[in-house]
């Protein structure tokens, strides 16, 4: 059969799973080859599934028999699938990209490579760039979880660029991802029923819409044979941003402001209770946020987003069902509390100075 012959990993995933039933429609795509350690539970169309665990040689000898020219490496991911924890999704992310990269290396008929990757490479700072491009130096570098994998990952990337100059590379930075079937950490923070935030914070936030993630993967998959310069690193995220707060309204939810000190010990408590994985690096990004620049996605890729941020987290509302509160109750609630805590706080001052003017009086 003529045509290109893609591999896709972390098909088990449902993103994943979403673009392998895209691509193979693609009247230049001969054959799909979708592996993962896992047998997927949803249907990958006419794509021929594979289990293989992409830790192990295996996958080179997958390469080799089916002559694969284009790779897209999804299994990157914060969470492992089944009962393997944190470990496992390490191992994959890391071990797993380093084997999946030397088999192509080693595979002279792989021409294209496109690579999951996550905005999350940039950390969230107080004193980071208002927002990212995907060259602005990063001030301080993820310190564990799926962000430092991400970090390792891109690295080995670029690495793999430089040894096979002739294989055209695309890094995709995923902003958050939402979507009325989003499975991700972030949304399962969003599902919760009352938002524990960080008290004195309200962190600038970008999504980026699960429909457009398949989007723009079909993007950087085959648009080179439309001469499209879509090689390099890309942030992939909807236009505009959203406060926390404004999120919190949409959904209906009230908010429970923590002490900064004490976000940690109630995120290890929803992790034990197996509510939602609250890792330091979510409680980072509610609390500093995170905004990149995506001139690149739509100038250089050639990809325009569907959905905004706005929208897609719109979208991922109206799959949720209303909240506690009708929206609009609560953002008038949030206005309310928003215009009576700074008199309350003048009003304590005074009342303080005034004490201590008597004190010394005394």
């Amino acid at each position: 059969m003529v045509g290109k012959v893609v591999l896709v990993t972390g098909v088990a995933r449902q993103l994943a799973g979403r673009f392998v039933r895209r691509v193979q429609r693609e009247p230049e795509v001969g054959r799909v080859i979708a592996v993962d350690a896992v047998p997927p539970e949803h249907d990958l169309g006419d794509a021929e599934f594979v289990r293989a665990d992409i830790r192990q040689p295996m996958i080179g000898k997958i390469l080799a028999q089916h002559s694969v020219d284009t790779v897209v490496h999804l299994d990157v991911s914060g969470t492992a699938l089944g009962a393997g924890g944190r470990t496992q999704a390490k191992e994959t992310n890391v071990i797993g990209t380093m084997q999946l990269l030397g088999a192509c290396q080693k595979a002279p008929t792989v021409r294209r490579l496109v690579v999951k990757s996550t905005t999350s490479v940039y950390g969230s700072a107080p004193r980071d760039a208002a927002v990212f491009t995907e060259t602005t130096p990063v001030k301080s570098l993820p310190s564990g979880g799926f962000a430092k994998d991400a970090v390792e990952v891109e690295g080995y990337v670029r690495g793999f660029a430089r040894r096979r100059p002739d294989v055209a590379v695309a890094v995709l930075r995923f902003a958050n991802i939402l979507g009325p079937r989003a499975d991700t950490p972030l949304a399962e923070y969003f599902d919760l029923p009352i938002l524990p935030t960080v008290f004195g914070y309200d962190p600038r936030l970008q999504f980026v819409h699960e429909d457009d993630v398949e989007g723009v993967l079909l993007v950087a998959t085959l648009e080179a044979r439309r001469g499209t310069l879509n090689s390099g690193t890309f942030n992939i995220a909807g236009d505009g941003v959203l406060l926390l707060s404004q999120t919190a309204r949409r959904l209906g939810k009230p908010t429970v402001p923590v002490f900064l000190p004490a976000v940690t010990w109630v995120g290890q408590m929803l992790r034990t209770a197996g509510v939602t994985d609250f890792s330091r690096e979510q409680i980072r990004l509610l609390t500093h946020g995170r905004v990149v620049d995506t001139r690149q996605m739509r100038e250089t890729l050639g990809y325009r987003p569907a959905y905004s941020t706005d929208e897609t987290f719109c979208d991922f509302a109206r799959s949720r069902g209303p909240g506690l509160l009708p929206p609009d109750r609560m953002a008038r609630a949030v206005d309310r509390l928003a215009g009576v805590l700074p008199a309350a706080v003048r009003e304590a001052g005074g009342a303080d100075a005034r004490d201590g003017a008597g004190a010394v009086r005394s």
